[in-house]
């Protein structure tokens, strides 16, 4: 019996082990998250910091709770809008057009929330003066990405908001703000930005065909075909145009174009005057519904003076920069939350990979970019911030103007290459769909695109240069010097301080020496330029970090590690000049 027993278990242990030499017996724990802004020590300085201490008690019990939720509901949400994308029924069982725009119902539980959590309002009501944009901010980043790309129609909606706000148009604000900005959803909008058209990209002036035709009543019928409309389930939209004489004739350029307000509905619920083409496919960001738009008699009304167009975006392009930098950095910290959890689970060459210095070391750079671009981002927002609330002075004004463009174009490169880099952490896993971490790979590749790619916003930066006559650089400098001196003091961040300043003097006697020898070097100088300028003033703003009072031993490693490591910046003219244009040509062309 006892044989007989023994023999039984030997046959049941040999018919397992074959078994598990088929499947293996090691199966990997997949990374978890846990609140996100419980688990960011450098967003919570940074706000500790910054922030009033009663303003910062409010904040914080906020945030601890939507860092709750995000990771509970909406990071799920999030998901299945990622696994079942919207599609286009453009005609019925009986053959009527309908141009029905399908999501899933987790896209719509996505605009409730939004909504219940203020991720508009809280700019808005401003019930925390000039903190409010930073306490925004905060929960967006926190947001992002876990959304499904809610964040993109909340950047429009958050543009649209401000511009309406500013328009002065108070037949528009009293129909439209109450909505872009209420807590209720059953009442909230959001808003499309409906600007691209076929000749697509940033130049408006040259690129926009759409017209617009006056009516009796006051309102336009508008006419054209907008070839890229994120968010094309909005409520509403601002979009350009150009207004039709009585002869049928149009002013072209930049001095054509006017800002329309449309409804995409009318009020028996149907499409206003809009054709929807078809549904964009593209490489990343397919949760969200981008389609080409034929408007043929939208009822549109005037929001800005006529030909001022492009003059009134310039508040929603603040807005959406501001928002495609904040939708990177918190990809960007998404990404080193996940690799930093799965460093502690995977093992490999004997040990965990959190016990390996050269996986901790890469870690540690994508954790020093992450801060570099929040730093940069949330001084942007703290600006936004106290213009809105009149504490700003025309210092703080130009500093926006250069930062904002800076900001955008510096984030959304540290976001694919970071993300890029953050996917190796996990091997193979990294490169599997079913993980979602791919997904996360193409959608930062659109943020260097959005809202302007890196070489218009370099040009951009370069604007701002010739339109205030050089300010906008006085600013910059007064503002970086300003920080160095409140450190200077601190022994361990002497050295870094020295290496900021020796960086800004290089940039200086750039600038001038091109200005006044060699202007036409600003042009194919002007990307390295801005990279430059991003970078100097991110070390600043981690020097300032590091010398508060409370900071810890990593702040000022993170201040001395960017110093020393990220101040490469624009030296000879020479690099730029007739013959490196030349060269770059001939390398590419030949």
């Amino acid at each position: 019996m006892r044989i007989g027993i023994g023999r039984a278990f030997s046959a049941r242990r040999a018919s397992t082990a074959a078994s598990a030499s088929r499947i293996g017996t090691f199966f990997q724990d997949a990374p978890t998250l846990g609140n996100q802004y419980k688990e960011d020590a450098f967003l919570q300085a940074y706000l500790k910091r910054t922030l009033p201490s009663d303003v910062l008690a409010d904040v914080s019990r906020d945030l601890s709770s939507f860092g709750r939720r995000v990771v509970f509901e909406v990071m799920h949400l999030g998901r299945r809008v990622e696994l079942d994308p919207p599609r286009l029924e453009q005609y019925d069982a009986w053959g009527k057009r309908v141009d029905r725009v399908i999501v899933n119902p987790a896209w719509n539980r996505l605009h409730d929330i939004a909504a219940e959590e203020g991720l508009i309002e809280i700019a808005y009501t401003r019930l925390h003066g000039p903190w409010s944009r930073l306490h925004q901010m905060s929960k967006l980043y926190l947001f992002g990405p876990s959304s499904g790309l809610y964040s993109c129609p909340l950047a429009m909606t958050d543009g649209a908001a401000k511009v309406i706000e500013s328009s002065g148009n108070m037949s528009l604000f009293h129909r439209a703000y109450p909505h872009l900005t209420s807590r209720l959803p059953e009442n909230f909008w959001t808003s499309g930005q409906w600007m691209t058209e076929r000749k697509g990209g940033s130049d408006v002036a040259s690129g926009t065909e759409t017209v617009a035709v006056s009516h009796e009543d006051g309102s336009y019928r508008l006419y054209g075909y907008k070839w890229f409309t994120s968010a094309s389930d909005a409520d509403m939209s601002l979009t350009l145009a150009r207004i039709q004489d009585e002869g049928g004739q149009v002013v072209d350029g930049t001095k054509g174009l006017t800002l329309f307000y449309l409804e995409t509905r009318d009020k028996q619920g149907q499409l206003n005057g809009i054709e929807i083409q078809k549904l964009k496919n593209k490489l990343g960001t397919r949760q969200l519904p981008t389609a080409e738009m034929l408007l043929d008699g939208s009822v549109a009304h005037k929001l800005s003076d006529v030909g001022r167009g492009v003059a009134a975006i310039s508040d929603m392009l603040t807005i959406t920069r501001l928002h495609n930098s904040i939708a990177a950095v918190g990809g960007i910290r998404r990404i080193v939350h996940l690799a930093r959890d799965y460093a502690k689970r995977r093992s490999a060459f004997g040990g965990k990979l959190i016990n390996h210095p050269l996986h901790v070391q890469t870690l540690a750079r994508l954790e020093l970019e992450t801060r570099g671009g929040l730093i940069l981002t949330m001084e942007i927002a703290k600006l936004l911030g106290m213009e809105e609330n009149g504490k700003g002075d025309n210092d703080h004004q130009l500093l926006m103007r250069l930062l904002t463009p800076l900001a955008k174009l510096y984030t959304a490169k540290q976001a694919v290459s970071v993300t890029s880099e953050g996917l190796e952490c996990f091997g193979g896993q990294g490169y599997i769909e079913d993980t979602g971490l791919p997904g996360m790979l193409r959608d930062a590749q659109v943020l260097p695109i959005w809202e302007g790619t890196t070489n218009v916003l370099s040009l951009d930066v370069l604007r701002a240069f010739s339109k205030s006559k050089g300010d906008v650089y006085r600013a910059y400098c007064a503002d970086v010097n300003k920080r160095l001196a409140l450190a200077k003091s601190v022994d361990p961040l002497q050295a870094s301080c020295r290496r900021v300043q020796n960086a800004l003097d290089t940039l200086t006697a750039f600038i001038s020496q091109a200005a006044s020898e060699h202007p036409s070097v600003f042009e194919s100088a002007a990307r390295d330029l801005a990279y430059s300028l991003a970078r100097v003033y991110i070390g600043s703003l981690l020097i300032e970090h590091a010398a508060w009072s409370e900071a810890e031993k990593d702040d000022i490693a993170a201040a001395e590690r960017w110093c020393r490591r990220r101040l490469a910046i624009v030296v000879s003219v020479n690099d730029y000049g007739d013959d490196a244009q030349s060269i770059d040509k001939n390398m590419v062309f030949s």
